[in-house]
């Protein structure tokens, strides 16, 4: 990945209307240098048998037909993907912080960007993808004119109002119809015990969990100074709070929030990472990558 790709500032990317050619410049060398694909999944699938012939690894014989026959045969098999992915992107209000047009990049619009460039390198190595955001859901599929399709998809779609990320994990994981990837784009803002709840009925259905949570500086941080009103994004509902006097219990809380998530997601197996939408998409992703293929 070129060093300027790879630092490529988050408000520039916010300002590009065209999602398709967001994808390709946060895509751009993402994964060169990997030895093996992150993403695909094969599976190999018995196909038939075939006599021995000097050179064939011994590994393939079946040494119980030899047992009973007293002849000599390989297994052959069939390589074939296995691979279905989908994306569940988080459309609920908290997701539009900071608020658009008062920060270069709001969670949702880093979110968006996020979901096109994986969408791009699963559909770039032939995979089947899908979406399911909203009201929207396009099932897995693979081909470039697809991958348009959720992209103009994914570029239409605004945050607001509630949305539950526990449901909306439970409707992809059983719209896929194979063993898949399920990958969680959100800030976890909603019910953590249930939420967790059906990422393992994800799970134990055979499907890959792959978490990415989004979250603005601020509000890790609190970095404000004076007295301040929050509106709720998703009920309106207000909170009158001195910043300073609040910030130690506030960032307490949240370093515990964020911890809880890592922690338990470990836990279970899910592949976990933590975005800061002032961190560069192509670089957040790249590490997300790189973690992958090690595991």
């Amino acid at each position: 990945m070129s060093e300027s790709t790879a630092a490529c500032p988050p408000e520039v990317l916010a300002g590009i209307a065209d999602l398709e050619l967001v994808a390709r410049i946060v895509v751009e060398g993402l994964v060169s240098g990997l030895h093996r694909s992150p993403f695909h999944g094969y599976s190999a699938e018995f196909s038939q048998y075939r006599h021995y012939r000097p050179g064939d690894d011994l590994k393939y014989v079946d040494w119980k037909l030899v047992a009973r026959t007293d002849r000599v045969y390989t297994k052959q098999f069939r390589e074939t993907t296995n691979m279905a992915s989908a994306i569940v992107l988080d459309t609920s209000g908290s997701m539009g912080f900071p608020v658009a047009g008062h920060a270069p990049m709001t969670k949702f619009r880093y979110a968006v960007i996020a979901a096109a460039a994986l969408a791009h390198v699963i559909a770039g190595q032939g995979d089947a993808v899908g979406l399911l955001a909203g009201d929207r859901y396009l099932a897995p599929r693979s081909g470039r004119q697809h991958l348009r399709g959720l992209l103009a998809a994914a570029s239409s779609l605004t945050a607001g109002g509630g949305w539950s990320v526990a449901d909306n994990i439970r409707r992809a994981s059983e719209r896929l119809s194979r063993r898949g990837l399920l990958m969680v784009l959100s800030d976890f803002y909603d019910e953590e015990d249930r939420t967790l709840a059906e990422l393992r009925r994800a799970a134990r259905s055979g499907h890959e969990i792959v978490l990415f949570q989004i979250l603005s500086r601020e509000e890790i941080d609190l970095p404000y100074g004076r007295d301040l009103e929050f509106a709720d994004l998703e009920t309106g509902r207000t909170l009158a709070i001195n910043a300073s006097l609040t910030r130690r219990a506030y960032t307490d809380a949240m370093a515990a929030f964020l911890e809880r998530w890592h922690s338990r997601a470990g836990a279970e197996g899910f592949q976990y990472s933590l975005i800061i939408t002032d961190t560069p998409p192509a670089r957040a992703l790249r590490q997300f990558l790189l973690a992958r293929v090690a595991r």
